[in-house]
């Protein structure tokens, strides 16, 4: 039996969250948990599933509170580093009335993408059956070369390989650059999960159908293409199908793709298949999004990570 269901690679960092303003006028942020990979073994941890990480984080505050964030929520820490050279990354999330996100981010460069080849713990991705990884961690040297070598060691040794892309602008140094990069690892990837704004970078399509579509074409086995509100569209070699989201009041959008992709990777490895039906993933997807549906209601990303027991209830 393998030790761990997901291990992801990639960022964890701080997001300073927009907090209203203080009684002077002065817009106020709140120190929250953030970074895709490490919001996505969150969500499967509090379901139930067991979860590391592997990357990097400044010997600061931010770091030193990150680590202890993992643990907390039950994600081994083994595979994770501190570095005294550089300093945890920080992104600014501003949220609009709706609770719609912007973002700027303080990397020049931050601990997450001095992640080498040498310091990854192989040993920790050979006892997992999924390994997950983002795009933003393919954005700089020597995480870039890092994350290749970890998705052709995880290929190499069978593990289901998932992928959210999760696109920043500002991370990139031109959009031509964010789709060579983002498209650069789809050769991997067993699962992907993109949002209604990464269809036409990736596939040249906005619509999601045919987005999905162009991606099972590369030879992709599943395909989550998230809408916001309006749910997912799910496809595989079978044809697709829709899953409608949670009818909530949204407070903070942050981290909600996370929070589907950690629901349905975590139904992923609970199944302890590699191949699914369509009517599987379906069901898959509608689990994700209550998962994504109780994340929103409340502020922040891991913070805001709902129990199996709210899910199934």
């Amino acid at each position: 039996m393998k030790k761990f269901d997901i291990t992801a690679l990639g960022e964890i960092l701080i997001d300073m969250t927009y907090a209203g303003k203080s009684e002077s006028g002065q817009t106020l942020f709140e120190q929250n948990p953030g970074g895709a990979p490490a919001n996505v073994l969150s969500a499967a941890s509090r379901l139930g599933g067991r979860c590391a990480f592997i990357g990097k984080v400044g010997k600061d505050m931010h770091g030193e509170f990150l680590v202890n964030v993992l643990k907390n929520e039950g994600i081994s820490t083994e595979g994770t580093l501190t570095d005294d050279k550089y300093f945890t990354t920080l992104a600014f999330v501003n949220l609009d009335e709706k609770g719609e996100r912007s973002f700027s981010f303080a990397r020049k460069p931050g601990a997450d993408i001095q992640l080498c080849e040498a310091e990854i713990r192989f040993d920790i991705i050979d006892e997992s059956k999924i390994f997950h990884v983002g795009s933003l961690s393919l954005t700089d040297e020597p995480a870039r070369s890092a994350t290749l070598k970890a998705l052709s060691h995880a290929k190499e040794k069978g593990l289901i390989i998932s992928y959210d892309p999760n696109y920043r602008a500002p991370l990139w140094e031109s959009e031509a650059k964010a789709i060579e990069g983002m498209k650069s690892i789809l050769c991997y990837v067993d699962i992907i999960k993109i949002s209604d704004e990464e269809t036409k970078l990736l596939t040249g399509f906005k619509d999601e159908v045919e987005a999905s579509e162009a991606l099972i074409e590369m030879g992709i086995k599943t395909v989550i293409v998230t809408l916001g509100e309006k749910g997912a569209v799910v496809r595989n070699k079978d044809g697709y199908v829709y899953s409608a989201a949670q009818k909530v009041t949204a407070v903070d959008t942050t981290g909600a793709g996370d929070a589907f992709m950690g629901g349905f990777l975590y139904k992923v490895a609970q199944s302890g298949k590699r191949e699914f039906t369509l009517d599987e993933i379906k069901t898959f997807a509608d689990f994700a999004n209550k998962v994504a549906g109780y994340s929103v209601q409340k502020r922040g990303a891991i913070n805001a990570m709902p129990s199996i027991d709210k899910v199934e209830n």
